[in-house]
């Protein structure tokens, strides 16, 4: 097991370790999916199709949205995804 689904509802996964491109990675539900680039531990791969604007889901919760269509498998992070957090000194 490589990728952790950290909620059924999430469209990204979590590398538990070093991911090369092209490696068969098992996600911890079962599934299997090809990495599409290199990811590093810690890092989010995309485990279904996600739209440009569409909310990135993990933890079951929004952390950003697409900046441009993401296919399964690819690395996500501040290269297709923006954060949705606004920081706001009153909060």
């Amino acid at each position: 097991m490589q990728l952790i689904c950290l909620n059924p509802n999430d469209n990204v996964a979590v590398a538990l370790c070093d991911l090369k491109a092209g490696q068969k990675a098992t996600l911890t539900d079962g599934r299997k999916l090809t990495v599409l680039e290199d990811t590093g531990f810690g890092h989010k791969v995309a485990v279904s199709a996600i739209a440009q604007g569409e909310k990135v889901l993990k933890y079951g919760l929004p952390i950003g949205s697409a900046t441009r269509n993401i296919v399964a498998g690819e690395h996500v992070h501040v290269q297709n995804m923006k954060s949705d957090y606004i920081w706001r000194p009153d909060r």
